[in-house]
């Protein structure tokens, strides 16, 4: 596991793209301070910039880093939640800027497989996470399945778990810095 760490993170440092495996399902991954590489992440899914994506941190420490007011209710969601949570937090800061959806909000999960807390603890930076399909395309139930113009746009594929087959996207909450919950996604 180090050896594709590491390889992955010479990539993500130049600005490259990555495909890797989630706590959910196959993702294309960036830099999320890297406005450049996150473009590339839209171009490859030929998918307009306004529709935002998610980002992984490794922990609640990073999560605090890039978000200006966690709500408490936050680390209860993620605790408490039986499958990976995302969630879409107002006022992000310290990620390129076309991350940011127009109201100012960024989904963020804090990544529960173990590949990608490594990856992200060494890496130091939040890392984009987004389905490795063509926006509009169905989400790849497994390695198999994600399209050869999607295997030939990233600039590395991490060599770990291409059986597994994770099939459920996280779940969304937004939650509102005024109090207010709202789940997008079960």
């Amino acid at each position: 596991m180090t050896t594709e760490i590491n390889k992955a993170i010479a990539v993500l440092e130049k600005g490259g793209l990555i495909l890797y495996p989630t706590d959910t399902i196959w993702g294309i991954g960036c830099d999320a301070t890297n406005a450049q590489a996150v473009q590339q992440v839209y171009r490859l899914k030929n998918r307009a910039d306004s529709k935002a994506l998610i980002c992984l941190v490794a922990n609640g420490a990073m999560l605090e880093r890039h978000v200006a007011d966690v709500p408490e209710v936050a680390y209860d969601i993620i605790d408490l939640s039986d499958k990976p949570v995302t969630i879409i937090y107002d006022n992000p800061k310290g990620v390129a800027k076309n991350l940011i959806a127009p109201d100012n909000t960024l989904a963020i999960r804090v990544a529960s497989d173990k590949f990608c807390q490594y990856l992200i603890n060494k890496f130091k930076k939040p890392i984009v996470s987004t389905s490795a399909n063509v926006s509009g395309a169905p989400s790849p139930k497994g390695f198999q399945q994600i399209s050869p113009a999607i295997l030939k746009g990233v600039d590395y594929v991490v060599n770990l778990r291409p059986e597994s087959k994770r099939t459920d996207p996280s779940s969304i909450i937004k939650l509102g810095n005024d109090g207010t919950v709202k789940v997008i996604r079960k």
